[in-house]
Parts: C-alpha cells; sequence; structure tokens
C-alpha cells in the first residue's frame, strides 16, 4: 500500500495530522507483535508438551493413548511390534512369533483394512503406508493440533491417521504382532507391548534379497539402501524420532545371530513371561 492510500485510510478514518497517524501504526505493530509473540509461545508450548508425552495423549487418538496397569499388577506382553530393516527377516520373524503364540499377525493383512476405510488403492498403501520423504514433523504436529481435518492434509498423512487409528484398535484387542508402519510409536505407554526392532549385516540382507527376489547384488544393494532411506524417512516425518535408535525400542536384535527360527523361539519365550507394571 502506498503512502498516499495510508494517507486517504487514515483521514477516513479520524486521524487527520501526523502525529495521530503514528499513534496509530505504532498500535497496529505493537498489536501485530503481540499476536505473533502468542502465536510463537502456544507453538512452543504445544511441541513440548508433545515431546514430553510422546505419543500418551488421547488427541483424536492419532499418537496413542496412555496404557498403564495399576502398578504392582502382572502384566503379560501380549503385543509385539516388529520394526526391521530391509532383508533383515523381521517380517518372517514377526510371522513366526505369532504363530507360535497364537496371536493375529498384522502386516500386509493391515493393507485390506486401510483400503477399507481411507479408499486407497491397496497398491498405494503398499507403496506408501510405511515409505515417505522426510519432513519437519513439527509442521505436522501444528497442521493437526486443532482437529483432524483430512481436507488440509497430504494423502501421506490421511493414509497415516487411518493407520494409526486401525493399529490402535488392533491393540485393544491385544495378542496381536504388527509388523512396522510406526506402531511401536503409536503404541507407546502400554505396558501390555514389546517393541523389537531387526536388523542384520548387510552381507546377509544383501544375499537374503538376491535370494528372494532373484536380483544381482548391485541391484539387491540399492534395494536395501533405497527401501531403509524411505523407512527412515517415514518414521522422523511422523515421530520426530530416529528409526533403529536403540533407545526407541525395548529389544534390538541381529537376526544373523541364531538365524530366523531361533530369533523367532527367543521372542516367543520372552513374550510369555509375565512382569510387574
Amino acid at each position: 500500500m502506498h503512502g498516499t492510500d495510508c494517507q486517504k485510510i487514515c483521514s477516513a478514518e479520524g486521524f487527520p495530522d501526523e502525529k495521530s497517524r503514528r499513534e496509530f501504526f505504532v498500535k497496529v505493530i505493537f498489536l501485530q507483535f503481540l499476536f505473533l509473540h502468542f502465536a510463537f509461545l502456544r507453538i512452543v508450548c504445544y511441541t513440548i508438551s508433545i515431546r514430553l508425552s510422546k505419543t500418551c495423549q488421547d488427541r483424536g487418538n492419532l499418537f496413542g493413548r496412555l496404557y498403564v496397569k495399576e502398578r504392582g499388577e502382572t502384566v503379560m506382553k501380549n503385543i509385539i511390534t516388529i520394526s526391521r530393516e530391509f532383508g533383515s527377516g523381521g517380517r518372517s520373524i514377526g510371522k513366526q512369533v505369532a504363530e507360535k503364540l497364537g496371536y493375529a499377525f498384522y502386516d500386509r493383512e493391515l493393507v485390506d483394512e486401510v483400503a477399507k476405510r481411507s479408499g486407497f488403492a491397496p497398491e498405494y498403501i503398499e507403496e506408501h503406508g510405511e515409505y515417505a520423504n522426510a519432513r519437519n514433523s513439527l509442521l505436522f504436529y501444528l497442521a493437526t493440533a486443532e482437529r483432524y481435518s483430512h481436507d488440509n492434509l497430504s494423502m501421506h498423512d490421511q493414509l497415516y491417521i487411518t493407520q494409526s487409528k486401525i493399529i490402535e484398535e488392533l491393540a485393544e484387542k491385544g495378542k496381536c504382532v504388527i509388523v512396522g508402519r510406526c506402531a511401536d510409536y503409536i503404541l507407546a505407554g502400554r505396558d501390555n507391548t514389546i517393541n523389537v526392532f531387526v536388523y542384520a549385516p548387510r552381507e546377509t540382507r544383501v544375499n537374503r534379497i538376491m535370494a528372494r527376489r532373484n536380483l544381482s547384488e548391485a541391484e539387491a544393494l540399492k534395494a536395501i539402501t533405497t527401501s531403509d532411506k524411505e523407512r527412515g524417512n517415514h518414521y522422523f516425518r511422523y515421530t520426530d524420532q530416529k528409526w533403529g535408535k536403540a533407545q526407541n525400542y525395548d529389544i534390538c536384535i541381529n537376526s544373523a545371530l541364531m538365524g530366523i527360527e531361533k530369533t523367532a523361539e527367543m521372542l516367543t519365550a520372552m513374550a510369555k513371561i509375565e512382569v510387574r507394571a
């Protein structure tokens, strides 16, 4: 807006002299400063609360609810989440654990349910359910802080919200093994959950992918590198945490140490142990 336009507006609103106009603009600038300061404080306070609670608030059930038994009560770990490096055999381990325990197993099985509720094609969910480009996760928190309106969210975010709600519903039933999809983060705070991260040496993973997909060594290595990077980006985008960091899980295990079957047996035995909350 030009100076002449400001003069016309000020004159029209009863500010005919220079002093009045200056006072008017000073007040406007001060009010704008207060508004921005208040908005910034809201952002800071909300971010701190998210960090401290680490998904335990029930804000639309997006980030999980606190699930804590009375102190001293015996709890069986009847929900197992499996995060895994590509080619580490984590899915196979999770499936065997579910079979040994008689638990429901959710990986690709989760895709059909998400497809029904979200309207996304199963192929899209398979491709994007665990993979996303990195971005500052704080922006996602702020975008959904007041309300969860799908109209204002990207397709990735809509898919994540739907998956999160379904994962929480499945967890309410108990006795299940859930693979990937940030389930460890979504279900954080539950005493009946074991969060597992499965990894393996790169050579072991390359050999497994070469055999499973009939790829060359170079192709298998590229697939591993790409997949792990995208899973890490997806995890950071919605959790603000580093994927694969030991502190984010209860157990980190090298599947090459004992092999797929023995690793599954060990996790099965651990899940049967009752512990005090």
